[in-house]
């Protein structure tokens, strides 16, 4: 199979699909790899390695896209890239098409075969491509909250952790996922105080016996949310629907009783975010009021990482390329279960319902059409 990894030409987003490592797997098990130039190097992967690794370095994108029967990429297209989109081409990336119609129209209207990371699952129903970039947006929430909650940055001028005689930040984590736990794991590190919102009592249960007495759990409702996010200097979105949007948590009317100059960070934009304020927001424009609230909504949160971000990510992706290289998406797709939940569109359909459903567009099966 020919697998082209093109550079990422979203908002500051510096990761990159394929690492050295991969592209070598991939050129010994007999694929051909093409690579745009300077793809690796936000994430300090020059050419020259991967040519050593058996890599054709080419200086356009339109070539890569072209020629390459897969596409590993990191985030979703964007609108320059939609002319890329044809019959049959297996794109295998983030996509987070729940909010995304215009996307989703795109890879209906090219045929392709749309493999999101997002929604494939493991045999214990975890979400394995995911996890990972949850845990460095769930770790970055807080470093970025704490950020913007320094006056110079637009908050209201509060230290996390406090000093003596001044009592810390407070910090109210809505979800106990991957991205809850993780964000909780710095604030608790950073000193701050610190509650966790999630509607699954057993998982509670397990947060409180992992942090003890330095979080508090509190069961979700509307009630308790407007209630400790009156009281926080930052909220964190972390509520995750797999492969559907985000429910909206927190309202507007709920922002007004917030302190002004208070911090929300909502993690789960690219699902359309929990927020009810929430919208979209890029590396270079990252931050906006409402109700004097501050509020973060970068969509590639880990873009800002990149080198950490990028092998975290294609330690977890490599095996299923791999996979799909090997055997062509059908016959992977027929082997692996699990992939097949990666499977969101297929020449011209919608085979996600969850997608389907958040968008008002037919759904058909994936087993009716291989």
């Amino acid at each position: 199979m020919i697998v082209g990894l093109p550079r990422e030409v979203k908002d500051n987003e510096y990761r990159v699909g394929l690492v050295p490592a991969g592209v070598k797997a991939l050129t010994s098990a007999g694929h051909r790899v093409l690579v745009e130039t300077k793809a690796g190097d936000g994430s300090g992967i020059t050419d020259q390695e991967y040519v050593t690794a058996g890599a054709e370095i080419v200086s356009l994108a339109e070539e890569v896209w072209s020629l390459a029967e897969m596409v590993v990429k990191v985030k979703e297209p964007i609108a320059s890239e939609y002319g890329y989109l044809r019959e049959g081409l297996i794109l295998f990336t983030y996509l987070h098409l729940a909010p995304a119609r215009e996307l989703t129209r795109a890879l209906l209207d090219g045929g392709v075969i749309g493999i999101a990371y997002e929604t494939i699952t493991n045999d214990q129903g975890h979400l394995p491509l995911l996890t990972p970039m949850s845990e460095v947006a769930g770790r970055m929430s807080i470093q970025v909250g704490a950020t913007y909650l320094e006056r110079i940055n637009g908050g209201r001028g509060v230290l996390m952790g406090g000093v003596p005689g001044v009592a810390p930040g407070r910090v109210t984590i809505i979800g106990g996922g991957v991205v809850g736990i993780n964000a909780a794991k710095i604030a608790v590190g950073f000193g701050a105080s610190v509650i966790i919102i999630d509607r699954d009592l057993e998982r509670l249960r397990y947060l409180d016996d992992i942090f003890g007495s330095r979080i508090r759990t509190l069961a979700s409702n509307p009630y308790t949310i407007a209630e400790s996010v009156a009281a926080s200097d930052l909220v964190v979105g972390a509520v995750l629907v797999p492969g559907a949007a985000a429910p909206k948590l927190v309202t507007r009317e709920m922002l007004r009783d917030m302190p002004r100059g208070s911090v929300i960070v909502d993690v789960a934009v690219d699902q359309g975010g929990c927020i009810e304020t929430t919208k979209p927001t890029t590396h270079s424009q990252p931050t906006y009021y409402v109700e004097n609230v501050l509020h973060y909504g970068v969509t590639n949160m880990p873009g800002a990482v990149p080198r950490t971000s990028t092998f975290a990510l294609t330690n977890a992706t490599m095996p299923l390329a791999l996979k799909l290289a090997k055997y062509g998406a059908v016959e992977a797709i027929k082997k692996d279960r699990h992939l097949k939940r990666g499977v969101n569109t297929y020449k011209g359909k919608v085979v996600y319902e969850a997608v389907a459903s958040d968008q008002g567009l037919d759904y058909t099966p994936i087993d009716n059409l291989i």
